[in-house]
């Protein structure tokens, strides 16, 4: 089911993965390895991640009258109170844009139709004041480098940083990117963002998987100018576009807790960090993408250093599914993070949920409450985030309503 959006990336990606065929019965799916024998903190994010990006979960659609895109917004909060969820996971920053007043970049086309209008209300400081009435955590989701879900930058609005300084942009895949290998992109993007923590009570920064863009057949990311003039002593490229990655994360990391050291760090990579056949010290893995070789995003790396706060990996695969088992990467990712003192939540594909393009595990009700029960024997997993809005308050086949019933039975606080 294709779609621009970012968690719609796990269902088209699945068609990158070498092997699609289920591997014995899920419900009979042992759990492995190390076994949880302490108590379990009473401490659990349960979180949703809560889009914007072509008005994936909200607004509805753009150009709705103010309050009735704040009654939308306010709808979907209780919802997570209902659900009993400890946290929301809002996109305030889709496409190099805002859903608050930015003195860096313009308004978000997703609140009235048109980029740069001033939708006469503040989203974000609106999301944080009623998150933190209803007890809810609200967590700031910024895309650093998309630029737009096309390659016109005439279509954005004049004055816009990419628009005054082509220089920084790099079309791609159908789409406008900033180039990652600019310090004068890094440094921009981190000031557009650390804008709203400075003005706002923000719980966190949350990032999603998009670094360099996710591989587009037959195209090239075209950064020579760049490689030419920053890339000295690097041994190649896919080196140096790791660092520029890196650096962003780490120079983020320490300019937040400059401005409120309360405030956590954390980002939700595509789960796969590299396949066992490529490096012994990845998973069991046959993805077709890796992050560190595609993405040149070392996900693993920011853990073992202590950049982030907290990791959430996009785990969008049923347990048995063959090319990436649920039942391999969590406990995986919980090697990663244990001794580190980065929270692990997972990552869950509610979305997937009743759709009738997913295989036969993903039309049962009970697939996602069977990842919480296997996720009882990793005492690193402390949480869980469900994407997204749309489907937590749908439900479609009482998913979501399952895993509530069989994990959720009284509200508690997000770990801190």
């Amino acid at each position: 089911m294709p779609r621009i959006t970012r968690r719609g990336l796990a269902a088209g990606l699945a068609v990158a993965l070498s092997g699609t065929s289920m591997a014995g019965d899920a419900t009979a799916y042992a759990p492995r390895g190390k076994r949880n024998g302490g108590r379990r903190s009473q401490r659990q994010f349960r979180g949703m991640w809560l889009a914007t990006v072509a008005n994936r979960d909200w607004p509805s659609r753009p150009g709705l009258p103010a309050d009735q895109q704040q009654a939308e917004l306010a709808g979907f909060l209780d919802t997570a109170v209902q659900r009993r969820l400890n946290a929301v996971v809002l996109q305030v920053r889709p496409t190099a844009d805002a859903l608050w007043p930015s003195p860096y970049e313009p308004w978000s086309q997703y609140l009235t139709g048109e980029q740069g209008k001033d939708p006469g209300w503040d989203p974000l400081g609106f999301a944080v004041h009623e998150a933190h009435g209803r007890g809810l955590e609200l967590h700031a989701w910024f895309n650093p480098y998309r630029i737009a879900n096309h390659t016109d930058p005439l279509r954005l609005v004049p004055g816009h940083p990419a628009r005054v300084h082509p220089e920084w942009v790099v079309p791609y895949g159908g789409k406008l990117y900033y180039n990652p290998g600019l310090p004068e992109v890094r440094r921009f993007v981190q000031d557009a963002m650390l804008h709203a923590v400075r003005h706002y009570a923000v719980d966190a920064v949350h990032w999603d998987d998009y670094f360099y863009p996710y591989p587009a057949a037959g195209q090239v990311f075209d950064d020579d100018a760049a490689w030419a003039e920053y890339g000295e002593g690097f041994p190649d490229r896919a080196a140096w576009r790791r660092d520029n990655t890196d650096r962003l994360v780490r120079e983020t990391a320490a300019r937040i807790k400059e401005i409120k050291p309360q405030v956590r760090f954390g980002i939700s990579p595509f789960a796969v960090w590299r396949n066992r056949t490529t490096d012994p010290a990845g998973s069991d893995t046959r993805a077709g993408v890796q992050t560190y070789d595609d993405l040149y995003a070392d996900t693993r790396m920011w853990v073992r250093e202590g950049w982030i706060d907290y990791i959430v990996p996009q785990v969008y695969w049923n347990i048995g599914f063959a090319a990436a088992d649920y039942a391999t990467l969590v406990p995986w990712w919980s090697g990663v993070v244990e001794g580190t003192g980065v929270d692990l939540y997972i990552g869950e594909a509610l979305y997937k949920a009743g759709d009738p393009a997913q295989p036969a595990p993903w039309q049962d009700p009970a697939e996602l409450s069977r990842h919480l029960t296997f996720d009882r024997d990793w005492p690193q997993v402390r949480g869980h985030v469900f994407f997204s809005g749309k489907e937590v308050v749908v439900d479609r086949i009482g998913a979501m309503a399952r895993v509530v019933a069989d994990h959720y039975p009284t509200p508690v606080r997000p770990p801190r």
